[in-house]
């Protein structure tokens, strides 16, 4: 979503933490700075978790009061964004020789994909994990609840719908060399490898590490691009499974005859869809607004 379409995200952007009171207060109580020393301070100070928590829920309160056409494109432009996370990394691994440390090189290429959605404000399902839980956990109502449903449903399914069709474009013949193809192949396989169990584990710890990501970014400023690396080339170099990101593997490995349509629901897309829930959701949005729900229960409602 763009900032222009959004107001309050815009202003929840990287700067956000100089503007809260809290932060003010840090330059404020030294008596050792000058008014404009004491300006510098506070647009250098750390957002408290309160701070943090109100841009996230911000966030997801703005998505999903988004129309459905809206969320439509941008979830199926996040899915097909995602689909060079595959591409990058498989022709990483084309060029690099069969070592035990290739991996640790071709996963920088898994990382090209978050950096397109999260940087370009698209719509990823896992994102919503923990934006879209924060404000069912604050305001406890049925009708917020019924608005987050909707939002997943349709992020999801326009997420695994750009996916399939990204798969679809690398079934071009001639488009890539055989090195390429061959190595697409290859790393296609990865979602189908474990079995049920291990891939819910696997997601989960994805899922949290994705969540955790969206938790950080509100405080990451100029080092957004850095933490986007570090935290998915994490989730690539160790192996995790990611609903989005998978689902383009998933599927080119379906379009090849290399795996079955059940093996894509029963063997990737279900076990990794629940572990990446329990991971967002469990893990990260209901524990970090447990730490912080005494805050929220004692803050004064203040208007800007």
């Amino acid at each position: 979503m763009s900032d222009e379409q959004n107001p309050s995200r815009a202003r929840s952007g990287s700067d956000a933490s100089a503007a809260t009171p809290e932060a003010s207060e840090a330059g404020a109580n030294s008596p050792h700075l000058n008014r404009d020393e004491q300006d510098q301070a506070a647009e250098h100070s750390t957002p408290r978790a309160l701070v943090i928590h109100e841009i996230v829920r911000e966030e997801g309160e703005a998505a999903m009061d988004r129309t459905a056409g809206a969320l439509i494109w941008s979830a199926l432009a996040a899915g097909l964004s995602m689909g060079f996370s595959f591409l990058v990394q498989a022709t990483l691994e084309s060029a690099l020789p069969d070592t035990s440390w290739r991996g640790l090189v071709s996963s920088f290429g898994y990382t090209v994909g978050f950096v397109i959605v999260i940087l370009g404000r698209q719509q990823l399902f896992t994102e919503s994990t923990l934006s879209a839980v924060l404000p069912v956990l604050t305001r406890r109502d049925m009708k917020t609840l019924l608005k987050t449903l909707r939002l997943w449903s349709i992020v999801l399914l326009f997420n695994l719908v750009g996916t399939v069709i990204f798969a679809g474009f690398l079934q071009f013949p001639g488009v890539f060399s055989p090195e390429v193809t061959e190595s697409l192949a290859n790393v296609a396989q990865a979602p189908l490898t474990g079995s049920f169990g291990v891939t819910v584990v696997r997601g989960m710890f994805a899922g949290w590490l994705i969540a955790l990501m969206v938790w950080l970014l509100p405080s990451a400023r100029s080092a957004r691009l850095l933490t986007i690396l570090l935290i998915t080339y994490t989730v690539a170099v160790s192996k995790l499974s990611h609903v989005i990101a998978g689902s383009v593997e998933a599927s080119y490995a379906v379009m090849t005859g290399a795996a079955s349509i059940g093996d894509y629901f029963g063997v990737f897309l279900l076990p990794t869809f629940i572990g990446n829930m329990i991971g967002g959701i469990s893990l990260v949005a209901i524990v970090n607004h447990a730490a912080i729900a005494p805050e929220i229960a004692g803050a004064p409602n203040r208007q800007d």
